[in-house]
């Protein structure tokens, strides 16, 4: 086996170049909850998705309270995903903004 490429101090595990944050811990917090905020989104859309897509199953091969139980649940669990996800995504992008702004 041979050993893994040198990694620059100023990237991450993944390449990626920090930008400050392995130095200031409230921006790495920051990108630790970027990161979450984009999977609670991208599983809080998808759930979406599948509530229309049962929705117009049922609506073509009729509704049953098993499909109503798909539908409400994956409206209940999209919307209990989203609306954080949402009101963080913007809170973390609005921070960073002001950040830049400020020459930090």
């Amino acid at each position: 086996m041979s050993p893994p490429p040198p990694t620059s101090p100023s990237a991450t595990p993944s390449g990626e170049p920090t930008s400050g944050a392995a130095a200031d811990p409230v921006r790495a917090r920051r990108q630790q909850i970027a990161k979450w905020t984009l999977l609670a989104n991208r599983v809080g859309y998808l759930c979406f998705a599948a509530a229309i897509v049962a929705f117009v199953l049922a609506f073509a091969l009729g509704f049953t309270g098993t499909m109503s139980a798909i539908i409400i649940t994956s409206l209940v669990l999209g919307s209990m995903l989203l609306a954080p996800a949402i009101v963080l995504g913007y809170a973390v992008k609005a921070a960073e903004r002001e950040d830049r702004e400020r020459g930090l």
